[in-house]
């Protein structure tokens, strides 16, 4: 069942976080499904720029529709990530999206509340609720690119004046994250005193973390050792969720650490057995193993075991 972000934020606020994934095909979808079903969890589907032009937009979305009838237990949003103004005119144009962010991060603080505004006003027309970013994650996702140099910190003084100028439905905040598989060189952690004083600004308003993947590095270990040349990295602790989450963090983004997934799985398969060729073998594996590690990214998350309390505070 699609619903809206605004409906999972209202069960989750200061309880848990909702997982938030990009997927790009149909083995993500699969493998997404299920471990959310495995794991009992309410959940987000991201669809990014990339993953829109990726094949088609159109293939994307009758996958899930797709899979809404295979999997008629489940209960999550789809949500475009990282839109520009023209991405998200037409997701929401299209009727399919529940959610949609625009990205003007980049703009200074009045452009920024103007384009979100602009937004905000075409998706509420059409009940879409609508993410944006205020501060800059460093680091590279798809089409977004921002040197360290050039990242900075949501500003807690500026927090409330843009919610309440843009109207927007959740704020995306830079609180020391990083996009991208390259996120942390030193003892980088979240800023949670800064995520606290944007709270504190805007109690009980949902709030965003992008570039959340782990990077685990044992994923890293074994890509390398089936023949990949990942360099040293690191990502946002996995505990660390669970310290996020009474500070106002209802959402999770989380899309680097599938695709190393993915690379592992592959890597793996064909070292092991070069004499196969046939790609629905690799692609069981792979469904199988993202379930998994769904089902344990919800287990930190803390939405694990949510899913019945959600389906009734929905129920009419």
């Amino acid at each position: 069942m699609i619903v809206t972000t605004k409906e999972l934020f209202a069960a989750a606020y200061g309880n848990y976080a909702v997982g938030a994934y990009n997927i790009n095909n149909l083995e993500q979808a699969m493998g997404l499904f299920r471990g959310n079903l495995d794991s009992r969890a309410p959940f987000i589907i991201q669809i990014s720029k990339g993953a829109r032009s990726y094949t088609d937009k159109r293939m994307l979305e009758g996958i899930i529709r797709a899979a809404d009838e295979v999997f008629p237990e489940s209960i999550f949003a789809v949500h475009l990530d990282h839109g520009d103004y023209e991405a998200a005119m037409d997701c929401i144009e299209s009727g399919f999206y529940s959610s949609v962010m625009i990205d003007a991060s980049a703009e200074p603080l009045a452009e920024n509340i103007r384009i979100t505004r602009e937004i905000v006003e075409a998706a509420h027309a059409k009940g879409i609720v609508v993410e944006a970013e205020l501060g800059q994650l460093g680091g590279v996702e798809e089409h977004v690119q921002v040197e360290e140099k050039n990242a900075h910190l949501t500003d807690p003084a500026e927090a409330l004046e843009f919610v309440e100028g843009s109207g927007c439905d959740s704020l995306a905040v830079a609180i020391g994250t990083s996009h991208g598989a390259y996120k942390f060189s030193g003892d980088q952690a979240l800023r949670l005193d800064v995520l606290a004083q944007i709270q504190e600004r805007l109690p009980g308003f949902p709030l965003v973390m992008h570039g959340s993947s782990s990077v685990p590095a044992e994923e890293v270990k074994r890509i390398n050792e089936a023949g990949g040349t990942l360099g040293g990295t690191k990502g946002v602790d996995e505990d660390d969720f669970a310290k996020a989450v009474p500070l106002g963090v209802t959402k999770v983004n989380i899309d680097t650490d599938g695709r190393l997934v993915w690379t592992r799985v592959h890597r793996e398969f064909f070292r092991d057995k070069p004499e196969k060729f046939d790609l629905r073998d690799p692609g069981k594996v792979f469904m199988a193993e993202y379930a998994k590690f769904i089902a344990h990214k919800n287990e930190k998350l803390g939405s694990a075991g949510r899913l019945d309390e959600v389906r009734e505070m929905l129920a009419p």
